[in-house]
């Protein structure tokens, strides 16, 4: 699949919403990419994590690992495809842990996957966590990368479709100074 490909994948499943909206890094954007709506379609996600399982197939990588909650999916149905372990990382303290058992040995080969990336947040939360096991972060996958390659990581990484979103800081939204509504969307409530 190529990226327009990608990009039509959100518009099919009208997964690609536009308006006012205040992201889960906090700021503030006249797009939103709900991947929940597309994520919900077996037919549609198995597609998107079956391309990214195939650029992670050399990769080396025995464990998969996703964020909540998207991440989840997605790691678990890239996982599927290459025959390997997903295991996910969730909110604690401050930033992400590994609970219900899950955890990492030191040298296993791990890749982290995670779904719409604006700031990287919660990928370099899971880098956090991921780096204190001594496990080897051989590459990071994503859905869609709507800081156009602005976000960089020190390891071997992908995005699908890669587009530029406008993002404000709050203070400085041209919608929120136009007095647009604004919606909040996302699992990260301020």
């Amino acid at each position: 699949m190529n990226q327009q490909e990608i990009i039509d994948l959100f518009k099919q499943s009208n997964a690609l919403l536009t308006g006012h909206f205040k992201l889960t890094s906090g700021k503030h954007s006249d797009v939103y990419y709900e991947k929940f709506t597309l994520l919900k379609q077996p037919s549609l996600c198995t597609r998107i994590c079956e391309e990214m399982a195939a650029g992670l197939k050399d990769s080396g990588a025995e464990t998969i690992v996703g964020p909540t909650t998207g991440g989840i999916i997605i790691a678990y149905d890239i996982a599927r495809y290459l025959g390997i372990e997903s295991i996910y990382a969730e909110p604690g303290g401050d930033g992400r842990v590994f609970k219900r058992g899950f955890s990492l040995e030191k040298g296993q080969k791990v890749a982290i996957v995670d779904d719409v990336l604006t700031t990287g947040k919660s990928v370099f939360e899971v880098i956090d966590l991921v780096k204190p096991y001594g496990a080897d972060i051989v590459a990071i996958s994503l859905m869609l990368d709507r800081s156009n390659g602005q976000v960089k990581f020190d390891y071997p990484y992908r995005a699908l479709a890669s587009v530029e979103a406008n993002n404000w800081d709050a203070e400085k939204c041209p919608l929120c100074a136009k007095g647009m509504e604004l919606t909040q969307r996302g699992s990260r409530k301020f």
